[in-house]
């Protein structure tokens, strides 16, 4: 099948920028000594999830038990969840998930602990578990000092629960290559030197050190004590990632393709995508209201959408769009929406290669 035979709005992956993103990212892993668990709420799709375990990824990371059990399609290794998992019922699934792989649980607090303690007890399963603590996100996670080894020494004490060590997550780190983003990473190597430290002398389990992102992807070796990174979107990049400086316009392998249906409005055009196509993530790089990087007119600005509209001001671009033409735009953040489409296609050229179905969208439970 030729793209152009595709119906639009489609989100399209070009084939090759993608597998030397993640041939990148494995080959960096490699030689620091790193483990890869990546996370899967960027493609949402098994058969990509085998594609970065093939490259060497230890198994895949998840938010929610939804996701978790759309993965096992993958055949992991190990599922790690980075997400504190409440409830009777989503710790029931939880467990199902754990008799056909290993599991490991974030969490920052006893009564999520003892949930999980409870359930894998009544099940006669064991789970893993990593402390939580915030790295200056200000999210989740609990403080750095004797709250993170109390919690930690509440968790090793519960039966059926297996303290593997730590996680966190540093996505407060964003703009790289500055003076503030090189602040902010020598801020995080030390205080994940001294959360180990602390927790090393207190007797506990450092099995793992959990951590990363993809804005800080590249500079994992610098975080001395973490042995894992869970790195998403760096498998697509989206316009975002790009304004941050995480990568470049080449490195961005997904576009939304879609289709000019109106220019009845002098200086603007419409596409038959908005809100329910892109998501309305706002761009990092400008003030300005712009929701993707129009790939054939990068002087228009996609100023505006409605649920289905997408206005296009073409008044700084020479564009000579008519109504029927084909434009890909490199949507603000990827992830989100990947979360609103059925399927996406894998292309190579002018050609579709793959179709898959976004088997993770929605699975928000």
């Amino acid at each position: 099948m030729q793209i152009s035979e595709l119906e639009t709005p489609a989100i399209l992956i070009d084939l090759d920028i993608m597998e030397r993103n993640l041939k990148r990212v494995a080959d960096y892993a490699r030689a620091n000594g790193l483990t890869v668990k990546p996370h899967t709420k960027t493609h949402k799709i098994p058969a990509l999830a085998r594609r970065q375990m093939d490259l060497g990824a230890a198994g895949v990371t998840v938010a929610k038990v939804g996701e978790a059990e759309v993965m096992l399609e993958a055949n992991p290794p190990e599922i790690f969840v980075a997400y504190p998992v409440i409830g009777r019922h989503k710790m029931e699934r939880l467990i199902a998930v754990a008799r056909k792989t290993r599991v490991n649980v974030g969490l920052d607090s006893i009564y999520a602990a003892r949930q999980l303690s409870d359930a894998a007890r009544a099940a006669q399963a064991s789970l893993g578990v990593l402390a939580e603590v915030d790295a200056g996100m200000g999210r989740v996670g609990v403080s750095p000092g004797e709250e993170l080894i109390a919690l930690g020494r509440q968790i090793a004490s519960l039966p059926w629960l297996e303290l593997q060590g730590i996680t966190f997550y540093p996505g407060h780190i964003q703009t790289t290559g500055d003076e503030t983003f090189r602040t902010q990473m020598e801020e995080l190597a030390a205080l994940v030197q001294a959360i180990t430290a602390d927790w090393k002398r207190a007797g506990l389990p450092l099995n793992i050190v959990s951590g990363g992102s993809t804005p800080s992807l590249f500079h994992s070796h610098l975080i001395h004590g973490m042995t894992e990174i869970r790195p998403g979107t760096y498998i697509f990049n989206d316009r975002n990632t790009w304004a941050i400086g995480a990568c470049s316009r080449e490195d961005c392998a997904a576009s939304i393709l879609t289709t000019v249906v109106s220019t009845a409005r002098p200086g603007q055009i419409i596409v038959d995508g908005g809100t329910k196509t892109f998501s309305s993530d706002r761009y990092a790089g400008s003030p300005e209201a712009s929701f993707g990087y129009i790939v054939e007119a990068p002087e228009a600005v996609l100023c505006k959408m409605n649920e289905e509209h997408g206005y296009i001001d073409v008044r700084g671009s020479e564009t000579g769009l008519s109504v029927g033409d084909r434009v890909r735009i490199i949507p603000n953040h990827i992830c989100a929406a990947m979360n609103l489409h059925e399927q996406v296609y894998g292309i190579r050229g002018s050609e579709v290669i793959e179709t898959w179905r976004v088997a993770g969208r929605g699975k928000l439970q």
